[in-house]
């Protein structure tokens, strides 16, 4: 900065020294000025540059931390009794306990006080056998009971703000009750008074509940409660009851599906059950499957957040899901979709997460883990994180808090800090067996209407959208740019260039959502109309050109002279111009004579090809018409730049100028040109406005050329505005970001060596 400074004070004009001596002092002190300014300006680039590519890894690393579990301060369980179920309110703050006895407390997360104890209405001697949850953050629990009969409950949590007369700020205060959805007394499960052994429930938003059980005796039962309300407002409970059908074995596990749809079994052995429950009348066994694989038994079931797959535990520390897919045929099977293979020790808990497609799994050796479905990842691991066998686990609806009851009577509390359990490298580049999707797919859907949604955030389909649309859009480009250029700085005439080459260069000012407007609103229709004409255009323009190259040949030599050389290109024109007016005004009788008059359908129809309206041709021309001023601009620069006397002295030494051209002119360019051509690619990849409105925003992998697509840039344009900040959601379209950084930086770099390696091998030129 110093030897700066001084360098520039040194050149400083004297307002004393003779005029000469003056001007050459400020001349040196502008070439000073502008050579640190300009250097100023390229650090600052690079500087800015770097700030960016820092700042979106700093946006998207903490998608890929694992999760961290800080472990509170124990305490004694509060209550009497074996407890068979906990869980917590959404707040964190306030938990509760069944216990085997029928007692009912809540209790403070954080120390262990007891805020409230009921005792559930159960007849007196009789008691719990079996209990099971309903869908995950409802708070509903069913219990069976020793006299073949059930009781559903419902833990809810009223939060109030009330102040004080103090006028000091209002506190929150959590006020827990139970409801008895179904009534407060228990209803017959079973007739003959059977204890029910194992019993499985699930309910809906409207009040409906499923609920599956198995009697002492090995009976497999399944009814399903509606609430109808008259036109009073007196709500009345409809019930229907089904006997399910026998199965080979005791069943030990089960489970209800969310749209009450289906009922999972599962033995100690390892047979996993699908019955059908769609309608009451007709009951049947769909598929079965085998869970085991070598000497290991099913330990633990569990169905996962939205009620769809069954996720399925065994002793020998594996977690597998499952799910119905359906095949052509229109028929469920039972498929087994991924494996979790992190315990040594036999499954003992699992816990479905709330709000995502995670869930908490603890082993017999008190390993716990966390994992997430989608992602097919595990999030977290502790190998002595439970002592003394845990008895029942909980989790927040936020996922922020754990709670794990050991069977000493103690609780263990952790805070949870798992932001982004759902990606992973596999669920963002291959393809995932989604739930309801009846194969492994590349898919992109941020977002759902309902809370069951299974979140997709594959990007390959965005990456293949904007390789497609920079492909088809180079298509169009590359050869009308390189071409037009070649001519423009070669052959045509002075005069007739600085007429050319300005009217192509203020192309490029063109405004790209006019561009997209134009081509989604008038390009779009208009090649769906004339389809058939677009592919005729496509043949008969090369034909016409040369056609009327050969015709220009064949004219007598006095009428051609006459043309002034490099003007001749002027005369193409018209020529073109009735091409694609013929080519347009048969497009409606080659319709009807080849296609039966409607292309678009005899493409989908008898092609099996599917067609949108706004696809990869649209694309082409659309984004083409924006890239070819920038490639024709640098192509024709590099040309024109190739020294005069390197084509003279070939012209001198007998060469044709096709000869020269070839040979000499391009290979001397052919750094600019490839640059020029690596530009034109990174402005496709990058442009946003275009593909935003002319290609339909599909997020699909298909090569068709009468498809749509969506790219990243676009991606990030339609979503960013809608997405929570720090939300997976947010992160995963800062990694898009991400990516077309480094995809710009990687191809501009790669350019640059290969642009340099060309000026080396041709400057002996």
């Amino acid at each position: 900065m110093k030897s700066a400074l001084s360098t520039m004070a040194s050149v400083i004009p004297d307002p004393n020294a003779p005029v000469a001596v003056r001007r050459r002092k400020i001349r040196r002190f502008k070439d000073a000025v502008a050579k640190y300014a300009i250097g100023f300006g390229g650090v600052s680039v690079i500087i800015a540059v770097v700030l960016i590519a820092f700042y979106l890894f700093y946006v998207v690393l903490p998608m890929f931390l694992p999760a961290s579990l800080d472990r509170l301060e124990g305490y004694e369980l509060p209550g009497s009794g074996e407890t068979i179920h906990l869980a917590m309110e959404e707040q964190a703050e306030v938990a509760v306990r069944f216990a085997s006895t029928g007692e009912v407390t809540f209790f403070s997360v954080d120390d262990g006080t007891p805020v409230k104890v009921e005792n559930l209405p159960i007849p007196e001697g009789v008691h719990i056998v079996s209990q099971a949850s309903g869908t995950a953050g409802t708070g509903y629990v069913a219990f069976g009971l020793s006299d073949g009969s059930i009781l559903v409950v419902r833990h809810v949590y009223k939060i109030s703000y009330p102040g004080d007369e103090g006028g000091n700020q209002p506190r929150r205060v959590i006020t827990p009750s139970l409801e008895y959805p179904l009534g407060a007394s228990p209803l017959v499960m079973d007739g003959d008074g059977i204890a029910i052994d194992r019993i499985a429930v699930m309910n809906q938003e409207d009040g409906s509940v499923g609920i599956a059980a198995e009697t002492l005796d090995g009976r497999l039962k399944f009814s399903r409660f509606g609430v109808e309300e008259s036109l009073l407002g007196d709500a009345e409970i409809i019930r229907d009851d089904a006997n399910l059908p026998e199965l080979a074995t005791t069943v030990s596990f089960l489970g209800v599906s969310q749209d009450l749809r289906w009922v999972y079994a599962a033995d100690v052995a390892g047979a996993l059950y699908l019955v059908s429950v769609a309608d009451i009348d007709n009951v049947y066994l769909a598929d079965s499957a085998s869970v085991r694989r070598d000497k290991e038994s099913v330990t633990a079931m569990r169905m996962l957040m939205g009620g769809i797959s069954v996720l399925v535990g065994t002793s020998d520390g594996r977690i597998e899901q499952w799910f119905p897919v359906r095949d052509q045929n229109n028929r469920y099977t039972i498929e087994f979709i991924r494996e979790f293979q992190a315990h040594e020790s036999a499954i003992r808990l699992i816990e479905p997460e709330v709000q995502r497609k995670g869930f908490l799994a603890v082993s017999e050796a008190g390993k716990l883990g966390i994992f997430h479905t989608t992602a097919h990842r595990t999030v977290y691991e502790d190998k002595g994180a439970v002592d003394g066998g845990a008895a029942a686990i909980a989790q927040s609806p936020r996922a922020d808090k754990l709670m794990i009851a050991t069977a000493d009577g103690r609780v263990a509390v952790w805070d949870v800090h798992n932001e982004h359990p759902d990606v992973s490298f596999k669920s963002l580049w291959r393809e995932v067996w989604y739930e309801n999707y009846q194969k492994p797919e590349y898919v992109w859907q941020s977002s759902a209407a309902n809370q069951d949604f299974e979140p997709k955030f594959s990007l390959a389909p965005l990456a293949f959208g904007t390789l497609k649309a920079a492909f088809y859009a180079m298509m169009i480009a590359v050869p009308l740019a390189i071409m037009g250029a070649i001519y423009t700085a070669y052959f045509m005439t002075p005069a007739m260039r600085q007429l050319v080459k300005p009217t192509i260069e203020i192309m490029e000012a063109l405004p790209t959502v006019i561009l997209g407007f134009l081509a989604g609103l008038w390009l779009a229709p208009f090649l769906e109309e004339h389809l058939p004409g677009t592919f005729a255009l496509l043949v008969f323009m090369p034909l016409g050109v040369l056609l009327f190259g050969y015709a220009w040949h064949r004219l007598p030599r006095g009428f051609k002279s006459r043309i002034p050389d490099g003007w001749q290109a002027a005369l193409i024109i018209p020529a073109i111009v009735i091409v694609g007016w013929f080519s347009f005004a048969i497009s409606a009788p080659l319709e009807h004579w080849l296609f039966g008059g409607n292309m678009r359908n005899w493409l989908t129809d008898v092609a099996g090809i599917d067609y949108d309206q706004r696809n990869s041709i649209v694309v082409g021309f659309a984004m083409g018409f924006a890239v070819i001023p920038t490639i024709f601009s640098i192509t024709e620069d590099a040309i024109f730049g190739v020294p005069r006397h390197l084509s003279f002295g070939s012209l001198a030494l007998g060469a044709t100028p096709w000869q020269t051209l070839t040979r000499v002119v391009l290979p001397s360019a052919s750094p600019g040109i490839f640059s020029g051509v690596m530009i034109g690619l990174g402005r496709a990849v990058g442009e946003t406005m275009i593909v935003l409105m002319a290609t339909g925003n599909t997020a699909i992998m298909d090569v068709n050329i009468f498809e749509g697509m969506r790219t990243l840039s676009a991606n990030i344009a339609v979503e960013m505005p809608e997405s929570e900040v720090g939300s997976t959601h947010y992160r995963t379209l800062f990694l898009a970001a991400l990516v077309l950084f480094l995809f710009t930086f990687v191809l501009n770099t790669v350019a640059e060596v290969i642009r340099q390696r060309l000026r080396r091998k041709y400057a002996s030129l």
